[in-house]
């Protein structure tokens, strides 16, 4: 069961969509930099963990289970700052002298958070020439690769999890592979069949059916997606990625008052607000104007780090808020060029369409078709720009 969570935790990371904000590294572990909003038990058992961690500088378990709670609570609360804390911690394991490849995994998920997918791929093969076994290890190798676009690679990084450990999380990771890489029929059925024989732990179950709902929803079955995102949503586990996936699937369906209900109290992460706006924006909801002023403030801040990881959100910003479709498609290009998931190819195709400069989408075009990636929501966009 621990191996299954180890696995589990890294791939959710992966999916997690991050605030806009940057991960901050305290200078001293006293450094106090803000209250953050977490129940007050979780915040005793974490100030424990602190203090033991305080006193014994040395002890890499006792670093690297904290260092696991903090990624762990900035995916959960969508907050950077906590990947920071983390980084702290195993700053002393990571040199070339020093390096423990538990420690290398750790820093390539909040290498990836940041987007910055060379420096993890390079972490995890270091980690992974330390010791092949381990599955965590070879999970987050595959989701990035996925990010990426490289299915191929993505599908044989699973096969050689599956060495070491045949679970429900090994099922869904050589699935996901799959149905990117024109078997999108087969991986549904054998993940439908999967999760059918069994029923595992709030988390893992969320992170199935979350992924069945996109899947349906690429195979033009909207009443299927929305049953396995009822299924997602029923085992009250948090997931920013599966409010954000949901939210896109009523948006796309114009049923824009059940995003905001469900959305409301969700202003905090930025991917969420940008979905609630553009929810408010079609039903001319009084907070919209604050909202889209929100996002603007903090896009601006984020613009003096250099900060990029959100060109696909900032685009579609830009395309459906705003109206600078070419603003838009000069995001979309260069948040293309990072990542290459369905949603990326749509934000492309769609600002492409919108500055009425369809050769722009050349590159989605080659890429759907070179990859064999199947998603109904693309084939009209694609009919128009090829045409």
């Amino acid at each position: 069961m621990k191996l299954i969570k180890a696995i589990l935790f890294s791939y959710l990371l992966l999916q997690n969509m991050n605030a806009w904000s940057e991960a901050y590294i305290p200078k001293t572990d006293s450094e106090v930099l803000e209250q953050l909003p977490v129940a007050a038990v979780e915040k005793k058992r974490l100030r424990s963990l602190q203090n033991q961690a305080n006193g014994n500088p040395k002890d890499y378990a006792l670093a690297l289970n904290l260092a696991r709670n903090y990624i762990e609570l900035g995916r959960i609360h969508s907050d950077p700052r906590y990947y920071g804390y983390a980084e702290a911690l195993l700053k002393p394991w990571l040199s070339p002298q020093h390096a423990q490849p538990d420690a290398l995994v750790l820093r390539a998920t909040i290498l990836q958070n940041r987007h910055d997918f060379q420096p993890a791929l390079a972490d995890l093969k270091a980690a992974l020439k330390l010791n092949q076994r381990l599955p965590d290890a070879w999970l987050t190798l595959a989701a990035i690769y996925e990010v990426q676009g490289e299915y191929a690679r993505a599908l044989r990084s699973c096969l050689a999890l599956t060495k070491f450990s045949v679970s429900l999380p090994s099922t869904i990771c050589i699935n996901s592979a799959m149905s990117l890489s024109g078997q999108a029929q087969t991986a549904y059925r054998q993940l439908t069949a999967a999760v059918t024989e069994t029923d595992g732990e709030p988390s893992e179950m969320t992170w199935a059916y979350n992924l069945l709902a996109e899947l349906a929803e690429r195979l033009n079955l909207a009443k299927d997606a929305e049953s396995w995102y009822h299924k997602a949503l029923a085992r009250n586990y948090r997931s920013v990625y599966l409010l954000a996936s949901y939210s896109d699937f009523l948006l796309d369906h114009h049923r824009y008052e059940e995003v905001v209900k469900l959305l409301q109290n969700e202003t905090q992460v930025d991917t969420l607000l940008l979905r609630l706006t553009l929810a408010e924006q079609q039903l001319q909801h009084k907070p919209f104007k604050d909202h889209v002023n929100l996002i603007k403030s903090r896009i601006a801040a984020a613009k003096p780090r250099g900060d990029s990881v959100h060109q696909g959100d900032e685009s579609r910003f830009a395309l459906q808020v705003l109206k600078e479709p070419k603003t838009a498609l000069s995001l979309a290009i260069s948040n293309w060029a990072v990542q290459k998931e369905p949603r990326d190819a749509r934000i492309l195709l769609e600002a492409a369409l919108a500055a009425n400069q369809p050769d722009a989408a050349f590159p989605i075009i080659e890429f759907l078709e070179t990859k064999h990636l199947e998603d109904a929501r693309l084939k009209p966009l694609l009919k128009v720009a090829k045409g």
